[in-house]
């Protein structure tokens, strides 16, 4: 090892450990891009609606996207082009109709996020 991967000042640092974790972060690098992009696209607070919406219906089409969250349909065109580009949901055509689902590889990224939302009693 040369001096630019061992970067640890201290005197008993567990060069073991550090190898260790080099190599599972090494591991796991696709995935943990994965993650992060999907992360990074759900902190927008209308993806992160619109990704919660395909979650709970399985599908919908920018029209009624654009009804339930009260924005016109280019504007949510634009965050679905955004979802559809990162590779996060996918789109089939029915006639002229789009719709827009999660894809099911990031399916088990996304559900977990909204699993410590609360639902309030539909009157």
């Amino acid at each position: 090892m040369n001096n630019q991967e061992i970067s640890c000042i201290r005197v008993f640092a567990d060069q073991v450990q550090i190898q260790t974790c080099k190599k599972q972060i090494k591991s796991v690098e696709t995935s943990l891009t994965n993650l992060a992009q999907v992360l990074n696209l759900a902190g927008n607070e209308v993806r992160l609606k619109i990704l919660y919406l395909l979650d709970q219906e399985k599908e919908l089409c920018p029209c009624d996207i654009s009804d339930i969250l009260g924005m016109s349909i280019p504007a949510i065109s634009q965050h679905l082009r955004k979802l559809k580009d990162a590779n996060i949901i996918q789109f089939r055509k029915v006639g002229q109709t789009i719709f827009y689902s999660l894809k099911s590889n990031h399916f088990v990224i996304i559900k977990p996020l909204f699993q410590h939302i609360q639902q309030p009693e539909l009157v």
